[in-house]
């Protein structure tokens, strides 16, 4: 499987609502490689954005300088957020990524024309509008701009995308996400400009091929990332060879990736992605998280605050498969709390406690019963992720802790005879064990501590210890 973020752009640094795409794409990236399957997962940075170059002239640094700095910041995202991406792709410095949209643009000359152009451009968005206000509400003003630029053909494209995102290729998930892609089709494709001004752009960009003083627009260079960052073989055993290709995106930039990509490969003769996921906004006090002019939350302080636990298991037990989910501290503090501290890292220690105290610390070789909750929690995971609902997936981890929970108080070890005794601290102890195979994918780290807690060394558990922290003091 051949899994892709978006690429962000570098104006400032990464802030929570990335954090969810990128953090949900790693969830799936580890599910399917324990099941086995080849997978890359790619992510990077969008350095070639009027945006950028807007943002290193309020701070008065070079362009280069602001760029370097934070694109350094989203690739530094690996560690507080425990994450597991196999390529990390900039724009402006990738060895092929230039090449690679230069070949694009060639490929598709026959649906590029020359023309003058005048409108309203959101630098938000970078994008033009034909009215205020532009789709996202940037707090900008639009701005009317009249040059030459190139453009794209893309009317030419209207029926086969929506004979093909009808017929599911790509499938655009959730269904409401693929009907509002289709009845932005079906009112109707104009063609698109391609190129910016190299003097609008400040000279910052890829130059268009054959035309220096106009640059590729930023989004046909960035959306190029999904192909041309796979250097060598790897083109062909990622895009051409494999048959799951998809990309993950937030709500707001779904017109390019599910109608503008799909057009440009088209055009270029080039196959298709598979699937489309589209996740919602977090938002901050009902505003929605942005790097410039909204609410922000910096997901390395909240990592270095409460742990890469707690933010990783926030934003996969609380954020819905539709709808947007709204951020507090307090929010993260109680469900780590609930679930982690209370939940799955008390039942570990009353497990371990148990088996040290009866059992000198050795597991009883008993035949453990069955727990529907463990036993059916990979399938559960399994048919969740299929359906990129993080929430329920997390949910079905979660219900092995509250069954072992349940199972403790209705048979009360401490109070059976010792053949019943065993069977029971058997049965709890090959569910935590399961919990932290099905927790691997949600919490890595954790699912390690877990793992390593019930454990057998030289014969026995090590000794009891705190697994997840209470963040909420008491």
């Amino acid at each position: 499987m051949y899994i892709t973020t978006t690429i962000p752009y570098v104006n400032a640094r990464p802030h929570l609502g990335f954090a969810l795409e990128i953090v949900q794409a790693d969830v799936l990236a580890r599910h399917h490689r324990r099941r086995g399957e080849p997978v890359r997962f790619q992510t990077g940075t969008d350095d070639n954005s009027l945006k950028n170059v807007l943002a290193a002239e309020a701070a008065g640094v070079p362009v280069r300088e602001l760029v370097d700095r934070n694109a350094a910041a989203f690739e530094g995202l690996r560690g507080p957020l425990d994450l597991s991406f196999d390529a990390f792709v900039r724009t402006s410095s990738h060895p092929g990524h230039r090449a690679g949209v230069e070949r694009l643009w060639r490929a598709t000359a026959h649906d590029l024309y020359r023309r003058h152009y005048e409108g309203l451009y959101c630098v938000g968005c970078e994008a033009f509008y034909p009215e205020e206000p532009c789709a996202e509400g940037h707090p900008e003003p639009l701005r009317r701009v009249s040059e030459e630029n190139w453009f794209f053909r893309l009317s030419r494209y209207r029926e086969p995308l929506l004979d093909l995102i009808r017929s599911g290729t790509p499938a655009i998930e959730p269904v409401s996400r693929r009907n509002e892609v289709l009845a932005f089709l079906e009112s109707g494709l104009e063609d698109i400009s391609v190129s910016r001004s190299a003097e609008r752009s400040r000279g910052w960009g890829i130059p268009v091929p054959g035309d220096p003083g106009q640059v590729v627009y930023v989004w046909w260079d960035a959306l190029a990332n999904y192909i041309t960052a796979l250097d060598g073989d790897d083109y062909g055993r990622w895009w051409e060879r494999e048959p799951r290709k998809l990309h993950l995106m937030g709500k707001g930039v779904i017109r390019f990736h599910a109608v503008y990509w799909p057009a440009m490969l088209l055009s270029a003769g080039l196959p298709l992605p598979t699937r489309i996921f589209v996740h919602d906004y977090v938002t901050a006090g009902g505003r929605k998280i942005s790097k410039s002019g909204g609410a922000t939350a910096d997901p390395v302080a909240l990592s270095a605050a409460y742990g890469v636990d707690a933010v990783r298991w926030w934003l996969l037990r609380e954020v819905p498969r539709v709808g947007d989910a709204d951020f507090t501290e307090e929010r993260l503090i109680a469900r780590a709390d609930e679930d982690l501290a209370n939940g799955a890292g008390n039942l570990v220690n009353r497990v371990v406690t148990m088996v040290h105290r009866f059992r000198d610390g050795r597991v009883p070789d008993a035949r453990p019963e069955p727990l529907e909750a463990a036993g059916r929690a990979g399938e559960r995971v399994h048919e969740a992720l299929e359906a990129f609902d993080f929430r329920r997936a997390a949910a079905a981890v979660q219900a092995i802790v509250e069954e072992a929970n349940q199972y403790v108080e209705r048979t009360r070890p401490w109070k059976q005879d010792p053949g019943g005794r065993d069977t029971s601290l058997a049965t709890l102890v090959h569910a935590c064990r399961e919990l932290a195979v099905q927790l691997e994918p949600f919490l890595p780290t954790a699912a390690r501590r877990v793992a390593a807690a019930v454990r057998e060394e030289d014969g026995r558990l090590p000794r009891p210890a705190p697994l997840f922290p209470r963040l909420g003091g008491g």
